[in-house]
């Protein structure tokens, strides 16, 4: 399996497109706009899209989806259906923001925790990891030893969850309690910014590290 990042939107959000080498089959992540860049890589690297996966429903991470999806005749995997409020304000968040217009969309699947999603031959697993929204999905390939986490981690950091339907403990639980328990192998593409390991962040990051909870154990 091989994955690209392609930076799109203002807020350089981290777009991925994933495909089976064998196949050059390829499910594209979050396409938040900039569609002429997105499809320019698909042609680059002589792609075959098959679907249109989203981790959530954030404007720099959906508004390019309902455009796609028309364009190209694909499918909308994704987010969990926590995320559909967000899915209907995207045309407000697109003003506010600043953005071209962005129109609403249902997925063909809304995604669960456990579920899978394939890509030609490859397989991701569906981890339900809300904090940051409420519907937001991470996508891991166990083969790869890869995960693509949206905004729920970063490297040094840690999704907001100051915006409607964010909340902070059930973030550290999806960090903690489901991507940490992956392994420190597991590389990760988050939302924006470089790529990382679970081990780092369980190590390093200022916000999840296990000194961080280590202590707060000790003083409990």
């Amino acid at each position: 399996m091989r994955v690209l990042v392609v930076p799109v939107t203002p807020f350089e959000q981290n777009c991925s497109l994933v495909w089976d080498e064998r196949t050059n089959e390829a499910a594209v992540v979050d396409p938040g706009g900039d569609l002429d860049r997105i499809l320019a890589a698909v042609d680059e690297h002589h792609l075959k899209l098959q679907a249109i996966l989203l981790t959530h429903a954030h404007l720099d991470h959906a508004s390019g989806t309902a455009e796609l999806a028309e364009r190209l005749k694909l499918p909308i995997y994704g987010p969990h259906v926590g995320d559909a409020f967000w899915i209907d304000a995207l045309p407000e968040q697109a003003r506010n923001y600043g953005f071209p217009p962005a129109r609403t969309f249902v997925p063909d699947r809304w995604l669960v925790d456990g579920d899978t999603v394939t890509v030609g031959g490859e397989t991701f697993a569906v981890l339900h990891c809300p904090g940051h929204t409420p519907g937001h999905v991470v996508y891991y390939h166990a083969g790869e030893r890869l995960a693509i986490v949206g905004d729920v981690l970063f490297a040094g950091s840690i999704g907001r969850t100051d915006f409607p339907g964010g909340d902070h403990a059930a973030l550290i639980r999806s960090i903690r309690e489901k991507l940490f328990a992956l392994g420190d192998d597991v590389r990760f593409v988050p939302g924006h910014g470089p790529m990382s390991t679970f081990g780092r962040e369980r190590r390093d990051n200022p916000f999840v590290a296990d000194q961080l909870f280590d202590r707060a154990a000790a003083k409990g």
